[in-house]
């Protein structure tokens, strides 16, 4: 029993589990209203009746997919901008210089031009995740890129690497701790908006995200399962950041004898 609560999923899933309990037995012992604060048992029976239905994990699967979508143009940009930064002096002073005029910028509030420009629908929504994801991968992408020893670049340069062919052979794997810690905040900053923006315009040709489902079941009254929504906002995180960024850490971060601090 003792080896079982020294693995770190077990110590969280009693976390969660004793907040579950706790949110019952407040509800129940303070007979708070349905409509306003649902008890926990309702709303995990909300949540397993709407995933068995396939109306959650439908709603979560557009969500996901635009912000996937966004995440990739994002990343993409990001290494443009490393690249050209790492390359040139210009480039640095460009990267520099926009990263000063939008990262303080929330992507929020791009919502109204998104509007305007893209119109009601999921091309809004890419464009304000590339806003969110794009400044914090490419300052940390950046970071890790200039705090290469020196040592690695002469030997990537001495086998004729360069431009591209140096990010690539060298920078890419000796920053990857950086670039993983962009990607993490990337991530965090990109799902935020996601259910940000769709609770604003979230619907286009009927197909909605979990912002869309929480104001939707918001303005038909249907607490426990705006309460389900939520829940399945915060679960689709613990597990991309307890599962797959662990385990994208495991087989590369900690397998190459990295660390973030590095």
């Amino acid at each position: 029993m003792k080896n079982i609560f020294r693995h770190p999923v077990v110590r969280k899933g009693c976390i969660v589990l004793t907040l579950f309990i706790l949110w019952e037995a407040l509800t129940r012992f303070f007979e708070l209203n349905p409509l306003l604060f649902p008890p926990a048992t309702q709303v995990i029976s909300s949540f397993i009746s709407s995933t068995i239905n396939g109306e959650l994990p439908g709603y979560a699967w557009q969500s996901l997919k635009v912000l996937l979508t966004g995440m990739a143009i994002g990343a993409l940009v990001a290494l443009f901008l490393t690249t050209l930064a790492v390359s040139t002096r210009i480039g640095a002073e460009i990267l520099e210089t926009l990263t000063a005029m939008f990262n303080p910028l929330p992507a929020i509030a791009l919502l109204p031009l998104a509007l305007l420009w893209f119109g009601l629908g999921v091309n809004s929504l890419i464009f304000v995740i590339i806003h969110s994801v794009l400044w914090p991968m490419s300052l940390n992408t950046y970071t890790g890129f200039v705090t290469v020893p020196p040592t690695l670049k002469s030997v990537g340069q001495n086998f004729g690497l360069s431009g591209w062919r140096l990010v690539a052979g060298i920078l890419l794997p000796a920053a990857f701790p950086y670039i993983l810690s962009g990607f993490k905040i990337g991530w965090a900053f990109a799902w935020r908006t996601i259910i940000a923006a769709e609770l604003v315009f979230g619907v286009a040709a009927r197909q909605g995200g979990l912002g869309w489902f929480i104001y939707l079941h918001r303005f038909e009254l249907n607490t426990d399962l705006v309460f389900a929504g939520l829940l399945t906002v915060i679960l689709i995180g613990l597990v991309v950041e307890n599962l797959l960024f662990k385990w994208i850490e495991r087989k590369t971060v900690l397998r190459w004898g990295m660390s973030a601090a590095q």
